[in-house]
Order: C-alpha cells, then structure tokens, then sequence
C-alpha cells in the first residue's frame, strides 16, 4: 500500500514485507501491518521504542495507527480526484524517488562500510579490564504507588492499610491502585517497574529508596503530579556484571568508534577528490 512516509517507504526498499505481519487495521481493502507499524516506531524513537515504558509504547503506537489510517483516507481520495495524473505531482513523486534513491544508495553504503571493521577479541577484554566502572548494574528497586490529588485522600489510603504486612499488603494496595490511583499505571495495581535512583522525580525517589521492602510510606508524597502513596515490592542491590554479560555490548561500541574515525578519513579522501563549488 502506498505511503508517504520517507523511512517506511525506505525500510520496503531494504526489506522484504514480513508475510506473517498481523494486520492491524484495513482502510477501504488496504491492511495496515503490524511491520508497517513497527518501523515508523523505531525510525521516529531512532530505535529506542522497545526501551520506552508499556503505556507510552502503546499510546505511540495508536497514534501512529491513527496517522496512517488517516493517511490512506486522504490517498484515497486524492486518488479519486485526480490527483495522482496531475503534473505536480508527477513532478513530486519523480523528486521523491531521486532524493530516495541517494538516501538509500548513502544507508547500504554506510551498513558495507560498518560491517567490514572488526574488532579484535583482546581489544574487548582490555576495555573490560581497564574500565570497571563503567560495567556496574546500579541499584534498583520495584515499587507501586497510588496516586490521588490531595493529600487528605493520601493520607486516608494510607491510614486504610496501616495494620496490614506481607501478602496482604501487597494485595490490598493493589486492589486500591486499581480502584483510586489517577496515574497511567492504575490498570496495573500500580506497578512501575524496577528503576534505578535518579530516573524519578526527586521527592518520590528519594522516599522509595528510603523504605524498606514490603513497606508502604508513613507519609504521602507530593510531586508536581500529585500525591503518592508507594509501596516498594522489590530490591535489588547494585552489582558487578560479568564480562560475558557486557562483551557485546562493548565489541558494538568500539566497533562504532572505529567505525567513526574510518568515515571521518573516508570523507576527508572522498571530498580530497572531488569538485565541490559552492554557490550563494
């Protein structure tokens, strides 16, 4: 199906359609995939959508569904009136595809240019050796919280589980989450996840990581969202990572750093032989 997304239509040049891709939504006959999907994602969040939270993946991915259907009703009708016989855009399209060319021609070129560095094992186990700070998976914790928009509604959840411990805890707070917290994670009892110091506002990181486990705050919380009530599930202290656990990790980065010094002298030479004019 057509669509005027550059980095789609680029990713179809590259690949083939996955013939397995669910289809998502159909528009007049024409299906919406899944694949089609995915690459708008990780070409708009530049490859980090798997990293972004569950509600925010799944509210990008909507809007983009939405963006494409709305896409193919105007192609639509723009094929109904004419549109795809008129000069003009004979004229864009003939440009589109030239400019698509050069940007595809300039991608596989890079890839070839990637993929011949190589990067000698010793190189890897000497950058592990050598930096040892740099491969310490930080302390995280895994807590639920309930959010409310006073501090009195605060205050009363908390007073409500005051005699409660262990599974009964966990539970009831759950069950509260679901039935009164404003936040994004209510559907989930909650539940934010593991995360390390720092990634959260900081009048609600620092009450969470100073709780103990299977506690919930004595206090409510406020942040510019609200008020909090949190309930830390789950510690996990900070711990050296092994060198198998980090060597691709590592092999991937100096491979990029060679890799960026070879484009840099590519350039140099490739520019060294050409004749640039440049014009006002």
């Amino acid at each position: 199906m057509k669509r005027y997304y550059a980095a789609w239509i680029l990713g179809v040049l590259l690949s083939a359609q996955c013939v397995s891709a669910a289809v998502l939504a159909t528009v007049n006959g024409d299906e919406i995939t899944s694949e089609e999907v995915s690459k708008v994602l990780m070409e708009g969040t530049q490859g980090r959508f798997d990293s972004l939270p569950a509600d925010k993946q799944n509210e990008l991915r909507q809007r983009i569904i939405e963006g494409m259907i709305a896409q193919e009703l105007v192609y639509d009708d723009a094929k109904r009136m004419g549109v795809l016989d008129s000069k003009v855009y004979k004229q864009e399209l003939e440009a589109l595809v030239n400019r698509l060319k050069v940007q595809l021609a300039a991608k596989v070129w890079e890839q070839e240019q990637f993929e011949a560095i190589k990067v000698d094992p010793k190189e890897v186990k000497s950058y592990f050796d050598t930096n040892p700070d740099e491969f310490v998976d930080k302390e995280k914790i895994r807590a639920r919280h309930i959010l409310v928009k006073t501090d009195a509604e605060a205050d009363a959840v908390i007073k409500s589980m005051k005699s409660l411990s262990g599974d009964k805890l966990k539970n009831e707070f759950i069950a509260q989450a679901k039935l009164k917290s404003t936040g994004p994670s209510a559907a989930k009892g909650g539940d934010l996840g593991y995360f390390p110091r720092g990634q959260m506002v900081p009048s609600f990181n620092d009450a969470a990581f100073a709780m103990k486990e299977g506690t919930i705050s004595s206090t409510p919380v406020q942040s510019q969202f609200g008020y909090h009530v949190i309930y830390v599930e789950d510690k996990k202290a900070a711990k050296k990572l092994s060198f198998d656990e980090v060597k691709n990790f590592i092999e991937q980065r100096l491979k990029m750093d060679k890799f960026k010094l070879t484009m840099e002298k590519k350039m140099a030479d490739l520019r060294s032989k050409a004749k640039i004019v440049y014009t006002k």
